[in-house]
């Protein structure tokens, strides 16, 4: 599946001036990176106009956080990435829809602090639903910092969990770890603070990053 490449170019160069005066939004999630691959790493957050170049045995994961476009992409090729989904020039494409909580995209960094510093205000009053719903029982926490990391449910006492957080990520799915399904839940680390649910619905074992992420930087 080919994009309009020459047409992204020009889109690129239009956007690289804006960048200059404010930075983009994060539009999408690495969730794999193999191969050679230049321009993005796992677990990093791509902006509309970013290029990413696959090597030789290159292979990228992108979630979208708006769109819920799941994408692998593979081969020699370029990638430009896209407010909702990617043009891609050469390499190999493939994608679906995922389930996941499309509003995520708009509470990167300080908003989801704001926002969820709203949200416990108000839990009690039953007036504001969590900022993030996650669609698998082991959440993927994205954060900058080291530390201890804590997970504790809000709406039925006694589940807590304290890890060591360190890198870009912890990864519940990988300590085999699944929270309830219904629960609503705090994750917070020193200062940083985010509310999530996790769906009624939601399955235990691996699912997209994008569908389980918890941003908290």
């Amino acid at each position: 599946m080919k994009r309009m490449f020459a047409a992204m170019i020009v889109g690129s160069i239009g956007l690289a001036g804006v960048a200059q005066a404010q930075t983009p939004a994060p539009a999408a999630v690495v969730e794999d990176v193999q191969g050679k691959v230049t321009g993005a790493e796992f677990m990093d957050y791509v902006v509309p106009g970013q290029v990413i170049k696959l090597g030789p045995g290159g292979v990228v994961v992108l979630g979208y956080m708006k769109s819920c476009w799941h994408e692998t992409i593979s081969g020699i090729g370029t990638v430009i990435v896209g407010a909702e989904q990617s043009a891609v020039h050469l390499a190999d494409f493939k994608a679906n829809k995922v389930t996941c909580d499309s509003s995520q995209a708009n509470r990167i960094g300080k908003e989801a602090g704001e926002s969820a510093a709203t949200v416990v205000r108000s839990i009690a009053e039953e007036s504001v639903p969590p900022p993030v719903v996650l669609h698998g029982l082991s959440p993927v926490i994205a954060t900058a910092e080291r530390g201890k990391l804590i997970v504790e449910r809000l709406d039925v006492k006694g589940e807590r969990y304290e890890v060591d957080a360190g890198g870009k990520s912890y990864d519940f799915l990988k300590a085999n770890t699944a929270l309830k399904a219904g629960g609503t839940y705090a994750a917070s680390l020193k200062s940083k603070r985010v509310v999530f649910r996790i769906d009624a619905s939601a399955a235990p074992g691996p699912s997209p990053i994008v569908g389980r992420l918890v941003t908290l930087r």
